[in-house]
């Protein structure tokens, strides 16, 4: 299953990654978004041809992994979910970094 990385589209510089939002806040944005767990508590969401990992117990969120679960519905949410809520996706084979624009 092709994977990314996704973070703040901003470094932190010499700090590592910049928080990208409480956890509170991520989860009640994805979940607008049609995408939330299974279950109240998981750290796995699940959105129109994507899940979502984030890591258990982190607070802010630094980062996620993005999976691809069906390409063709995929590419119709990931660049507006990536616009709307400022991702920076990296391909975790490729090392290529995509910013959609705002």
């Amino acid at each position: 299953m092709r994977h990314f990385i996704v973070t703040s589209p901003t470094s932190g510089g010499d700090r590592g990654l910049q928080p990208m939002g409480s956890r509170a806040e991520i989860l009640s944005a994805l979940e607008r978004r049609n995408t939330a767990p299974e279950r109240p508590g998981e750290d796995t969401l699940y959105g129109p041809g994507i899940v979502v990992e984030l890591s258990p117990g982190q607070d802010p969120v630094l980062q996620m992994i993005l999976f691809i679960d069906d390409e063709d519905i995929a590419w119709q949410v990931i660049p507006r979910l990536a616009r709307d809520l400022h991702w920076r996706l990296v391909d975790d084979t490729t090392g290529r970094e995509m910013v959609f624009g705002r």
